[in-house]
């Protein structure tokens, strides 16, 4: 028997809305990951985007637990010497809230252009609309989070 290997233009994807409201960063980012992969399909293939599209919404209502809201930190670079610049957790989630999810998840996907491509199906809004009615997308309940 011959292992299957998936072909691009032969993946169906699917489009599905997740809402984030009260949802642990960690916990969601890996299952939203694992969907934009393509790791709970069968037809699974390593080297070709076999992941559905994911809607996000509430990102702005995520939580994060322990201290990590004021001890968390993430950085940036301006590529000038000492253009080193830090935000808190905090700080990005009033400023930016949509950031502090697609950064987790782009962490967990491949770092290559397969990983660029994954990332641009996932699509995140801090409030409860999005414009993706058109789509049909269908409501994704994640379990254990």
């Amino acid at each position: 028997m011959k292992t299957y290997s998936a072909k691009s233009q032969d993946v169906e994807r699917e489009w599905f809305v997740i809402d984030a409201a009260g949802k642990t960063l960690g916990r969601l980012a890996t299952q939203v990951a694992q969907r934009l992969r393509g790791k709970h399909k069968p037809v699974f293939t390593p080297h070709v985007d076999t992941g559905d599209f994911i809607i996000v919404t509430n990102a702005d209502k995520i939580k994060l637990t322990g201290l990590k809201l004021a001890q968390k930190t993430y950085y940036r670079h301006s590529g000038y010497p000492g253009g080193i610049k830090s935000t808190t957790a905090e700080e990005l989630l009033e400023k930016k809230p949509t950031d502090i999810l697609h950064t987790a998840v782009k962490g967990m996907l491949p770092k290559n252009r397969l990983g660029r491509q994954m990332i641009k199906k996932l699509k995140i809004y801090a409030g409860d609309a999005h414009p993706h009615e058109a789509q049909q997308p269908k409501t994704l309940e994640l379990k254990g989070i």
